[in-house]
């Protein structure tokens, strides 16, 4: 190839990247940088912003609101991510092992509320869970077990939410995950049961590492999902009550467009994005100790 043509070879190139490249400066790059500026400031969107220096992150670290807003982010993190990955698990080794009839239908069931717009989920999870006139509490009182404040109550209200979380995650993380086992060698399982080792011996020697890699990408993207749920917490409890149930991301939404404290908003945007940095970093360094290659 001369010279000449290796060149047009590389504008052609660089036009096709264009595009994407445009969409990732004007949508991606520069709002990032320029939050960052505005986290700095004192801006109400109406009047010149005014410089604050660290003075936003200051009093983030001594707001108690921002503390209850990640401790709540936090837990609803981990059993989100811990449940999510633990059943999907277990329901892609069933599928995979019994091989049921009709299975693709069982996949594309469970694989359905991934698709779904989660504010439609929210909304009718919402009315399944009402405390008055919601049909769960309707089918508890038929069986005699009185009605519960699913999303009423600052004991239960969180953990109603992981529930919708953990139903609409699932069928994303089984299919990862019977990709993974799909690809196990079936002579393993042959020599593993020929040394008479258990169900639970061959899963842990010989499923596990094999699929450790899935494991990793289900886990650090579901913890960076986790931490920025909003849709879900907003429609079904709207951070109540008493805040049980309000997340970082509420909390930048509420003072960016509530509040109109943008400068305050960015600090928050920027502490979240240093939590779920530092997270991933720990667990990539960790992951080199389990994940087998």
């Amino acid at each position: 190839m001369t010279l000449k043509a290796s060149v047009k070879e590389a504008i052609a190139g660089y036009f096709f990247i264009l595009p994407i490249m445009l969409g990732f400066l004007v949508f991606l790059a520069f709002p990032v940088v320029a939050s960052f500026f505005v986290s700095l400031a004192e801006w109400n969107l109406i009047n010149d912003p005014g410089f604050a220096g660290i003075g936003n992150y200051i009093q983030l670290f001594q707001d108690p609101f921002f503390w209850t807003c990640l401790g709540n982010t936090a837990y609803f993190s981990f059993y989100a991510v811990l449940f999510g990955m633990v059943i999907s698990l277990y329901l892609a080794n069933l599928i995979q092992e019994a091989k049921p009839k009709g299975a693709s239908f069982f996949k594309s069931t469970l694989f359905l509320p991934v698709i779904l717009s989660s504010v439609a989920v929210a909304l009718v999870w919402q009315w399944l869970l009402d405390g008055q006139m919601g049909m769960i509490n309707h089918l508890l009182n038929m069986v005699g077990i009185p009605s519960v404040p699913w999303l009423t109550s600052p004991a239960v209200a969180m953990n109603s939410v992981i529930m919708v979380a953990v139903w609409r995650q699932i069928g994303y993380n089984m299919v990862i995950f019977l990709a993974a086992l799909a690809n196990v060698p079936d002579d393993l399982y042959e020599a593993s049961s020929l040394d008479g080792a258990s169900r639970f011996q061959t899963f842990w020697n010989v499923t596990w590492p094999l699929i450790s890699p899935a494991t990793f990408f289900i886990a650090v993207t579901s913890i960076i999902n986790s931490f920025q749920v909003f849709d879900i917490t907003t429609i079904l409890t709207n951070g109540g009550p008493a805040n049980s149930t309000n997340t970082l991301i509420m909390m930048i939404y509420q003072n960016g467009f509530q509040f109109f404290k943008m400068g305050y908003a960015s600090a928050i945007a920027y502490v979240l994005f240093a939590v779920i940095l530092i997270i991933t970093a720990i667990q990539t360094i960790v992951s080199k100790k389990w994940v087998h290659s």
